[in-house]
């Protein structure tokens, strides 16, 4: 059974975020290309997922939360100090993003997914105080995700900072690529529960080096978040990782075009 599902898992690698060493470098908008005019200096709202999209960036993140009735997209477990987790949604929509948006349900923004038949979604589903509220989250967000046709391994991916909630879709989903984000665990361990990616800091990446090679030996993908600045960029891509996650997209694009050794991985 278990070499079922790590075959299963592995055609998921391949489906998804495989290949990137011949594809190229792929590249995530972190909360979308919020960090520009057309984004509106507004992380995770619809503005910056379009602009993301309009760009044509392999992949666009984005953060959901449970509220006490719905899914929100958005990073912190508040929104202008109401905690989310516990506030009806009609209570968060009375305050505004930067740019003058509402807080996106999660069935607005998948609805701005699918306006794009390229960029992949890759859709964080945050901490929550129980393994039960961590379920739900699960649960909805996948029944949104087939409602707006999007459950999909070629449009989606999955994150998080839960061990709980990567086992979980992992075992639920053997289709579609799972990272783990919290950079606590050696690619063998997550290996071993099928999951099939290293979403990690990168100065976990720094602290370890050897954990890239150890992944792709195990056919593993390997992403490094959050990663803005040159230096930090180059010595990434350096250590051969498959995605770059950054706030500022347009600068690990014009690294690539500069280096004649790699390139941006181009989106479907």
């Amino acid at each position: 059974m278990m070499k079922q599902f790590l075959s299963a898992a592995l055609a998921a690698f391949c489906l998804v975020s495989c290949s990137m060493k011949d594809d190229g470098i792929a590249i995530t908008a972190h909360r979308g290309f919020w960090d520009s005019e057309a984004g509106g200096h507004s992380e995770n709202s619809l503005a910056a997922l379009r602009a993301a999209q309009d760009e044509r960036f392999w992949g666009s993140e984005f953060d959901v939360h449970l509220t006490a009735d719905s899914v929100v997209v958005n990073h912190d477990a508040t929104f202008h100090g109401r905690k989310i987790h516990t506030s009806p949604l009609d209570s968060l929509l009375s305050d505004r993003l930067p740019n003058g948006e509402t807080i996106p349900t999660l069935d607005a923004y998948l609805a701005q997914g699918a306006a794009s038949p390229r960029t992949v979604l890759v859709f964080e589903l945050k901490q929550h105080e129980s393994p039960e509220r961590e379920d739900l989250l699960a649960d909805l967000s996948l029944a949104a995700l087939e409602q707006h046709r999007l459950l999909d391994a070629k449009r989606v991916i999955f994150i998080s900072f839960s061990r709980h909630m990567c086992q979980r879709l992992a075992s639920r989903l053997p289709g579609f690529m799972v990272q783990y984000l919290n950079g606590d665990a050696t690619p063998e361990e997550l290996y071993a529960e099928g999951i099939m990616g290293l979403d990690y800091h990168f100065s976990r990446f720094d602290e370890h080096p050897e954990w890239v090679q150890q992944a792709h030996d195990l056919g593993m993908a390997v992403n490094a978040w959050t990663v803005n600045q040159e230096e930090d960029i180059r010595r990434m891509l350096g250590l051969g990782v498959d995605c770059i996650t950054t706030n500022d997209p347009l600068r690990v694009r014009s690294l690539l075009e500069a280096d004649p050794d790699l390139k941006e991985r181009k989106i479907r």
